[in-house]
């Protein structure tokens, strides 16, 4: 498919800041995935959207404050990180602007430096040294890592607004945002309508978010991320669909994480990395119905929702969100595709 295919609407005006407060008083606009109108509602009305005995999968993973704040060694220029992912023996993955190259060392918080040890086109690796481990120097002084389309410097709350309610397994630079508009309210009543809760793991990176450039879609290659679809979700699957269930992914992330762990059919217990690209034509296997936010043109999460719902019928809703100023983005409202 041509990149120009997903041209889609986009109203900057529209981009939130912040979420809604509290969170499930955010816009949901419902689809049918056959085709047919939309209805305007909350998220705190997404109970009655549901049916007893139907499961949603969230991703549990916990976005890192990996924004760090660095100078230049010599010379003192201010510098910003982003560490990415992990890589053993104190060296991470990072992505950072300017010009430096490979030996440059800069001087972090609380006397931690970092030294780039590879700057290629494809990537960054930095050896991080410092006298606590990196995920307490980022937990002390990192930034969230909030999305450059939010145009305003990382503050306290974010630390709270950028982290689902499930989060728990410290590893993303980017939040499953679907999951963003839960409350305890609203999964207590998920819970008291007969909806069963599963999670899975996807630590998220850049390469979820970045703008596919390629001129076919088709020869965009996705970053492996890691991801655990862990055996309790497996059988909880299998339990909800010999009970007429439906599965329900909360967010894009999840939707790759399950169609990922299909092997005969069936979602396996899984524990590795996914570069799983679903674009128009894609059969999915698992899932039946998607909540998620509203996506930036040209991005591999755009291209996943149109393949569940089809091009042309998430053009209209587009349109119609744009109609009805609903708020875009990460901190903005979302879509029910059921």
């Amino acid at each position: 498919m041509p990149l120009s295919d997903f041209d889609f609407p986009f109203d900057p005006t529209l981009i939130a800041d912040r979420p809604i407060e509290p969170r499930d008083q955010a816009r949901l606009l419902v689809l049918p995935r056959g085709g047919g109108g939309c209805a305007h509602h909350r998220v705190a009305d997404l109970p009655a959207s549901l049916r007893p005995g139907d499961l949603l999968v969230v991703n549990d993973t916990k976005v890192m404050a990996a924004r760090l704040q660095g100078r230049k060694r010599p010379g003192g220029g201010s510098i910003e990180l982003l560490l990415v992912k992990e890589l053993g023996d104190g060296t991470w993955e990072a992505m950072l602007k300017g010009g430096v190259r490979r030996g440059q060392v800069m001087d972090l918080a609380r006397g931690a430096s970092a030294s780039v040890v590879e700057r290629t086109r494809e990537r960054t690796l930095l050896r991080i040294q410092s006298s606590c481990p990196v995920p307490e120097l980022m937990r002390d002084v990192g930034l969230m890592p909030l999305p450059p389309y939010i145009k305003r410097t990382p503050i306290e709350s974010d630390r709270i607004w950028y982290q689902s309610l499930f989060a728990r397994a410290e590893g993303a630079v980017a939040a499953p945002t679907a999951s963003l508009h839960f409350t305890h309210g609203l999964v207590a009543a998920l819970r008291d309508r007969g909806v069963h809760l599963a999670t899975v793991t996807l630590h998220v990176g850049p390469g979820t978010f970045r703008p596919v450039s390629a001129a076919r879609v088709e020869d965009h290659r996705m970053a492996p991320e890691w991801y655990e679809v862990p055996a309790e979700t497996a059988r909880a699957i299998r339990q909800a669909r010999a009970e007429g269930g439906r599965v329900v992914a909360i967010g894009t992330t999840v939707v790759r994480s399950l169609e990922a762990a299909v092997s005969g059919k069936v979602v396996q217990p899984t524990r590795g990395e996914t570069s799983l690209f679903i674009v128009p034509g894609y059969r999915f296997k698992v899932v039946d119905a998607l909540m998620t936010n509203f996506h930036l043109p040209h991005t591999t999460l755009l291209m996943l929702v149109a393949a569940f719902i089809g091009l042309e019928p998430l053009r209209e809703a587009y349109r119609e969100a744009i109609r009805a100023r609903y708020r875009f983005y990460s901190y903005g409202d979302a879509m029910l595709i059921l």
